[in-house]
């Protein structure tokens, strides 16, 4: 009898193990894609390095300014299925960036239709008010047509997403693998 208590204990402790390692493998396998993702740039910010990663952590806005914390935390989402915030996040940073009063009218429509309206294929999770507002908007849109959907939008990933992130395998294997990088000279 004894021995049918060891042996699942034994199991367990082999595939908690495994899972380690191949969670360092995921982790040197993401820091690899990481860089491999970036070579090609010529900024200050070349390499993945362990300070930056540790300064996701202090807020939502640090992770989004770094090309390799908004690169895993998109990663991050996708393995969740929920990386709709994200995109629409991004998509409105690059709307408000156009010049063109046509462009910025096929645009609206584009957004709107993907992320904004009721069984959209990326539909966010705002209020109805709100999504009420952005439909007559976009009949004329500004630059500003979409900010309060935005700023709900941002709330919902500072709140639930981003603290996700920070408990996550990708990114305390990340961390981990920097870490003993960093001690390994």
């Amino acid at each position: 009898m004894p021995s049918l208590i060891v042996e699942p204990l034994t199991q367990r402790f082999i595939m908690d193990r495994d899972d380690r390692k191949r969670n360092k493998n995921i982790g040197k396998n993401f820091m690899c894609r990481l860089q491999c993702m970036f070579s090609h740039s010529s900024s200050s910010e070349s390499r993945l390095s362990l300070e930056d990663t540790q300064q996701w952590s202090q807020s939502l806005e640090r992770l989004l300014e770094s090309k390799y914390g908004l690169a895993t935390f998109r990663n991050f989402l996708k393995s969740e299925y929920s990386d709709e915030n994200i995109e629409f996040w991004l998509t409105c940073e690059d709307y408000k960036k156009i010049k063109s009063s046509f462009r910025m009218s096929s645009r609206a429509k584009k957004i709107y239709e993907q992320f904004i309206k009721a069984e959209s294929p990326k539909e966010i999770n705002i209020d109805y008010h709100t999504r009420e507002q952005i439909k007559r908007n976009v009949k004329s849109p500004t630059l500003h047509c979409f900010d309060d959907a935005q700023k709900i939008v941002y709330g919902l990933m500072e709140r639930d997403s981003y603290p996700r992130f920070l408990r996550s395998d990708i990114y305390r294997t990340l961390l981990e693998n920097l870490t003993a990088d960093a001690t390994k000279g």
